[in-house]
């Protein structure tokens, strides 16, 4: 895969990551986050940062899938060849 195609990929994700960060900690305050019932020990940097990644993962996942399903058959066939 070229540089182009992975830009194709990251950089929507990584948009949509910050687009779903701006909105989720508008709702959520950072430190009254529980993990199995109790108070996460994390810093608001902490989980921010834990976040961010966790939603530029799951969105650059879909923009692969994306990418990968607009592929022409003829060019996934070559490939696996």
């Amino acid at each position: 895969m070229n540089g182009r195609k992975l830009m194709w990929i990251a950089w929507p994700s990584f948009l949509a990551a910050c687009v779903l960060q701006g909105v989720v900690f508008a709702l959520v305050d950072p430190l009254e986050l529980q993990w199995a019932g109790r108070d996460a020990a994390w810093s608001r940097q902490a989980v921010y940062a834990g976040a961010f990644f966790v939603f530029w993962a799951a969105t650059l996942l879909s923009s692969a899938l994306t990418a990968l399903l607009g592929l022409p058959s003829a060019e996934v066939n070559r490939a696996a060849e």
